[in-house]
């Protein structure tokens, strides 16, 4: 199951792990364009893909697309990588550019992490990759909300595999830095590169590949950890 897997790195991650052998199922807010488009390439890899339309934000809405689908069939793997911004100085942010990124990027891992994993630990195996960001390692000015989300993203994950390790889940983070996506389409490259050691912007694929091993048999002892994926922009 992704979560937020319609456009960006959600998208590039369920074509990975469909390649990888997975069917999918691919949550998505709005966009039902973008979503029937990733469906259509997840089923040319073979594998069967069911989009589901929900706003994660919301916890009855959340409820209503997964728990009765979860406890008919546990998903072997959860990837929470839903997020937006409202990015500002926190002297001039307002209370709803606060409260829209905390209900999207954290209480929305929560809502769905919920509904998913009694499931999960009855049939005692799977993984869960919460897709955090640079800005919750290291914070970001102008992102005070952001860097809140993601940082809170890490805590409860590090703190969930430290529940469900002995249901043989494994739970982690993965944190890209500057990836190429429509949300840092308009960031001035010239001046962030030089501040990037591998001296270019992630692709979504970066990201996707290591969520595919933290997926795979050989990633079954990793669990807790956050994985940076920035290019050394950050250590």
């Amino acid at each position: 199951m992704v979560i937020g897997g319609s456009r960006g790195i959600g998208r590039a991650i369920a074509l990975r792990l469909a390649q990888a052998g997975f069917d999918i199922w691919l949550t998505y807010r709005s966009n039902h364009e973008q979503a029937q488009s990733a469906k259509s390439e997840i089923e040319k890899l073979g594998r069967a893909c069911e989009l589901l339309c929900f706003d994660v934000s919301d916890r009855a809405a959340t409820e209503a697309a997964l728990r009765e689908r979860a406890e008919n069939n546990a998903p072997s793997v959860v990837v929470f990588n839903a997020g937006v911004t409202r990015d500002n100085l926190l002297v001039f942010m307002k209370p709803e550019e606060w409260s829209d990124v905390i209900r999207t990027d954290l209480d929305g891992f929560y809502n769905v992490t919920s509904n998913v994993l009694f499931s999960m630990i009855r049939a005692r195996k799977g993984r869960i990759i919460a897709v955090s960001s640079v800005s919750g390692v290291v914070g970001q000015a102008g992102q005070v909300n952001y860097s809140a989300a993601k940082a809170g993203l890490i805590g409860a994950c590090k703190a969930l595999a430290r529940e469900v390790g002995k249901r043989n889940i494994c739970v982690n983070v993965v944190a890209p830095g500057l990836i190429e996506t429509d949300m840092t389409a308009n960031l001035p490259k010239d001046k962030i590169l030089p501040l990037i050691p591998l001296n270019r912007f992630g692709t979504v694929d970066d990201v996707a590949s290591v969520v595919a091993f933290l997926c795979s048999e050989p990633a079954m002892y990793i669990t807790g950890q956050v994985i940076g994926i920035n290019g050394g922009l950050a250590t």
